[in-house]
Formats: structure tokens, C-alpha cells, sequence
């Protein structure tokens, strides 16, 4: 510890030594106490040897102090950028909350390994401290998402800093369900994949419509019917329409106009999971707007996915795959493939035909948004 005077250096080594080997409970405290003034003091300046030589000494200390001298040692070294790493992690996972929080929610010397194993394994207090962090990643709210009770969900979606995989969105709609405000919170939530924002809308209550609509202005009145009003609501709504639904569109567009679109890309693009790409591929195969194969592929049956697949000649592998990924996705029970793929052998392509030009239909018989 360079940056020190050598005597104060050496004195506390000697003490520490001294405490370690005689001292009493009481004497580690403070001997904790004055290697943490020691290391906050400098803590700018500290090589990572020495900071690793900080961190063998919290360790030692820690193993016998009581728990509000730890939960003081947590609360000193949480808003520190380069606390020792181990004795952040040992303090996130100390089952006391009093000493786990002030570092799950404020240390960014946790990385999202130790976040994810500490959200799978210990109590809803610690997933609520980490459901307040600055920054989530999307790895680590699938662990919230998936283990927190209503408290921790709630405090994870109203974090603005955190992020959400196209998985953890697909629970928090089957969450919402029943809950207004965490459906309202939850559609307000500026990446939400728009077949889920379908999803989200076509289920919510009038309440939650209205509120959705007052933070949306433009969208006021547009809500007469389910899944039509959805539909309108998903197109007309900015925070509906992602830089990520985007990007998806624009690549499937050039990959039409280059002539390189076809059935294979298709079931690649579901195969992967890429809701957006497979649903604006399809469209440009059977011919048909985004909006339209996008209202067939959310309808709660497959029927849908089939008339578009028939109208544009493919196979039933790659129909599989479009109806996997809607399951994947959707969270709900699973297609019996079976009926489904007799179905679509039976299907006839005029049939398809006439089932789609109904679709267009109603599309265009829409009170405009």
C-alpha cells in the first residue's frame, strides 16, 4: 500500500496480526474499521496487487465479526468502482439482506454471473435489491422475472435501466394478465416486441386500454374490439414499434428485392427465434402486408400460420418451425403437430387464397386509426 506512509502500513499489519491471532470480537471490528478507512482513503490509487492484499484482509476479518459490522462494511464499499471483488461477492451473498443489499443494488463490481447465481438462490429481498441496480442486463431480469414475486417483478419493470429478452417479455405478459398495473407498466416499456405488445393489449382490461391510450394520446379512441384493436394499437403506437422490429423489416426487404428470400430463410429465420424476420418474410412470399400476417400469426391457433405457409407453397417442415417459434414465444400450450400438419395437408391453395382475401377484407374495412 504505497500510497501510505510505510509506518502506517506496517503498524496496522502488526495489529492486524496481533487481532487475527488474540483479539476479540470487539478488536476486529475495529481493526476492520481502520483497514477500511485505510482503503477507501486511497482507493484511487491502489494497484490490483494491492487491492487483492485488501481483499485477503476483508476476508480474514469478515469470518468473525457480527453482522451489523458487516452490513457497515457493505454499505462503505458498495459505491466504491474498485472495492476488492471477493469481499463484494461475499457480502452479496450473505443471506443477512442488511448485508447483501447495499451491494446487490449499488456495487458495480458484480458481474452478471454473480448476480444471475445469487438472484437463482437466494430470498426475494436480495432479487428486490437487484431489481433496483442502475443497469440490467436482459440475462439477469429473465432470473427476476422468472423467480421474483409481485414486488420484484413490479420494481424490475419500472427500473428505466433495465433490459428485457424477447423471453423475459413473453412472461411478464403472461404475469400481467389480471394485474393492471403491471400490464400498463409492461406496455409502456419502449422495446417491447410488437407481437407481444398484441398480445398484451388483446388481453387487457378496459383500465389498462385507457391508460395506454392517456400515455398515448394520438392512439385515444382507436379501442373497439380485441384483437382488431390490437392489431391498430400495435401499428399506431411508438412505443409499439421498435429500432429492433426496424431493422428486422428492412433486411427481409432487401433480401426480397435481391431475390434471395425464400422458404429456407423462412424456417432459419423461426428456427432462431426471430419473430419479426419470419413474420415479414411470409408476408412478402404470400403478398400480403406486414400488419395482415402479423394479426394471422398471433391469432391464438395456428390456422393462421397455415393459410399464409399454403398461400406461399411451403413445406410443413418450415410450417413446423413458424408454429415452434409462436409457442416458444407465446409461453402458451403447445400446437399438436399432428392435427396441425393433417390440417395443412388438407389445406387446398384456393382455400388458403379465399381465407386470406377475407383477412385483406377486414383489414381494409377497419374504422381508420
Amino acid at each position: 500500500m504505497s500510497s501510505k506512509p510505510a509506518s502506517t502500513s506496517e503498524s496496522l499489519l502488526d495489529e492486524l496480526q496481533t487481532t487475527l491471532a488474540h483479539g476479540t470480537v470487539a478488536r476486529r471490528v475495529e481493526t476492520l474499521r481502520r483497514v477500511t478507512d485505510l482503503f477507501i482513503n486511497g482507493a484511487v490509487d491502489y494497484s490490483s496487487e494491492q487491492i487483492d492484499l485488501f481483499d485477503d484482509v476483508f476476508q480474514c476479518l469478515m469470518h468473525h465479526i457480527e453482522s451489523s459490522a458487516r452490513a457497515l462494511l457493505a454499505n462503505r464499499l458498495a459505491p466504491i468502482d474498485t472495492a476488492p471483488p471477493l469481499t463484494i461477492r461475499t457480502l452479496a451473498f450473505d443471506d443477512l439482506i442488511e448485508v447483501a443489499a447495499p451491494v446487490l443494488s449499488r456495487s458495480e463490481r458484480l458481474d452478471d454471473e454473480a448476480l444471475i447465481e445469487t438472484a437463482r438462490s437466494k430470498s426475494q429481498a436480495h432479487l428486490m435489491a437487484i431489481s433496483t441496480r442502475r443497469v440490467l442486463s436482459g440475462a439477469v431480469t429473465d432470473v427476476l422475472v422468472l423467480r421474483g414475486n409481485d414486488e420484484v417483478i413490479q420494481s424490475t419493470v419500472n427500473n428505466p435501466g433495465a433490459e428485457f429478452s424477447e423471453r423475459g417479455f413473453t412472461r411478464l405478459v403472461s404475469r400481467a394478465e389480471g394485474d393492471d398495473d403491471l400490464a400498463t407498466c409492461v406496455g409502456l416499456r419502449p422495446t417491447m416486441p410488437r407481437h407481444l405488445y398484441l398480445k398484451l393489449i388483446a388481453k387487457a382490461s378496459a383500465t389498462v386500454r385507457a391508460r395506454l391510450e392517456a400515455a398515448n394520446p394520438p392512439m385515444a379512441g382507436d379501442v373497439t374490439n380485441a384483437v382488431r384493436e390490437a392489431t391498430r394499437l400495435a401499428r399506431s403506437a411508438p412505443s409499439a414499434v421498435t429500432r429492433e422490429t426496424a431493422i428486422a423489416h428492412a433486411l427481409v426487404k432487401s433480401l426480397y428485392e435481391d431475390g434471395r428470400l425464400d422458404e429456407h430463410q423462412v424456417e432459419a429465420f423461426a428456427e432462431a427465434g426471430k419473430f419479426d424476420e419470419a413474420n415479414a418474410a411470409i408476408a412478402a412470399l404470400a403478398k400480403v402486408p406486414v400488419s395482415i400476417a402479423e394479426n394471422m400469426m398471433v391469432e391464438t391457433r395456428a390456422e393462421g400460420v397455415m393459410i399464409l405457409a399454403k398461400v406461399s407453397g411451403m413445406s410443413w417442415s418450415t410450417v413446423k418451425a413458424i408454429i415452434n417459434m409462436r409457442d416458444d414465444l407465446s409461453g402458451l400450450e403447445r400446437s399438436d403437430l399432428e392435427a396441425c400438419k393433417g390440417t395443412y395437408e388438407r389445406l387446398r391453395p384456393s382455400t388458403a387464397q379465399q381465407v386470406l382475401r377475407f383477412h385483406r377484407m377486414q383489414q381494409t374495412a377497419a374504422p381508420a386509426a
